[in-house]
């Protein structure tokens, strides 16, 4: 236990998604480990602090901290619990040297940390050669220029490619963004597969790819698994053509495992951080008609399931990342209220949202998938979230006391 703190990447897997109280004049944190004399480890933190001022406005503030550092212990108690658990079920492997494209975002930095804190060597994919040149585990690509630093990759045992043009951009989709979204993610998802390919016996076995549950288009309810053919819309032939680079590196005898993505629940970047201010505000609703299906998967799950993908041998091609109940926009944002204890009274008309945000609004907010992961499930791997409310509250912060105790069956 007390190793696994003071892998790199510890310190960050242990900070939660929301910002920490700045307005203490001192904080100390420390950590004490002691046997249980069972095999495991009791964790202690313990944490003595002081406001600024004294008298009526320490007492005043005195609640409110220990709320936040309730919230904060809580959150490190469970995130401890999720890492251990994940990586805990490839104990008896190998540690393994993983590349990564897009490192820097919501997934590809929180997964950074994850893998580095199980032992692995995680290796990040730069567009700036001075970065790659001076940074310890920095390889050179810069796909726009089809570049790569092809003998960085060698002795790599797998790459997980999640580098691509984010989605959203305010007002509306363009031409030139639609074009950068495409080319970001075919051209960039050749490179990666052409050089595995390449590398023969030398480099990765493994490529898992990003892709998304936007494959589907626009279904309804009907219940998507990854045996459904492909919808229409712009999404739906992004992620085609985005899928079909990637398997291009199994004539190679590459394992390409494809993994459609469904929204990432984090405060900290993603749908979650976009729609958190107006329910924050009490002015959340449901979205349209509400019916429209959201695929949420929490993020600690992701991590999960992206060293599973890694590992499982037998895993490979589409696999719906996603929990195994979607539900309802409308009921997400009943599930997201009752969490901030706001209420969800002020819907956004569907004729709004395509006033204000045309083709973008329509395949981003306004349709859904009923995609439940088969393939994970058929493979074996258990969630570790039952539902949303229970993700939604780790993810925020808002876990009521004795809601969740290391070491209890789950």
């Amino acid at each position: 236990m007390f190793a696994w703190h003071a892998l790199p990447g510890a310190f960050e897997r242990l900070a939660p998604p929301w910002p920490i109280l700045r307005v203490l004049r001192r904080m100390a944190h420390s950590h004490r480990f002691e046997p249980d004399g069972e095999g495991g480890t009791h964790v202690f933190d313990e944490i003595e602090w002081e406001v600024p001022a004294a008298g009526a406005v320490d007492a005043l503030a005195a609640p409110v901290v220990e709320r936040t550092l309730e919230r904060l212990c809580a959150f490190r108690e469970r995130r401890l619990y999720n890492d251990l658990t994940l990586h805990g079920r490839w104990r008896n492997r190998p540690r393994l040297a993983i590349a990564i494209t897009g490192s820097g975002g919501l997934i590809g930095s929180a997964l950074r940390h994850f893998l580095t804190t199980g032992g692995h060597r995680v290796v990040s994919l730069v567009r700036s050669k001075d970065r790659a040149l001076s940074q310890k585990d920095a390889v050179y690509w810069n796909p726009d220029r089809d570049e790569i630093d092809v003998e960085g990759l060698r002795g790599v045992d797998a790459i997980v490619h999640l580098a691509g043009e984010p989605l959203v951009q305010l007002p509306r989709w363009t031409a030139e963004k639609k074009r950068r979204i495409i080319e970001s993610r075919v051209r960039g998802t050749e490179l990666i597969a052409s050089t595995v390919a390449a590398l023969h016996d030398d480099g990765p076995t493994t490529l898992v790819s990003a892709s998304a549950v936007g494959y589907y288009g626009d279904r309804g309810d009907m219940v998507l698994t990854e045996e459904a053919n492909s919808g229409k819309g712009f999404l739906a032939e992004v992620v085609q053509a985005w899928e079909g680079a990637a398997l291009r590196a199994c004539r190679a005898g590459v394992r390409v495992v494809v993994l459609r993505f469904g929204p990432a629940l984090s405060p900290a970047g993603g749908m979650l951080e976009k729609i958190l201010v107006p329910f924050r505000m009490g002015i959340g609703g449901r979205v349209g008609s509400g019916r429209q299906y959201v695929p949420w998967l929490d993020l600690d799950d992701m991590m999960g399931i992206i060293i599973h993908a890694i590992m499982d041998e037998k895993l490979q091609g589409p696999v719906n990342v996603c929990a195994p109940h979607p539900v309802p926009n409308a009921t997400f944002a009943d599930v997201l209220g009752r969490v901030l204890g706001r209420p969800t009274l002020i819907p956004v008309p569907a004729l709004v949202v395509q006033a204000a945000l045309g083709e973008m609004g329509r395949e981003t907010i306004l349709a859904g998938q009923r995609a439940e992961p088969a393939c994970l499930l058929q493979s074996g791997y258990s969630f570790l979230f039952r539902g949303l409310e229970e993700s939604l509250r780790f993810q925020l912060g808002r876990t009521p006391p004795d809601a969740f105790r290391m070491g209890e069956t789950r």
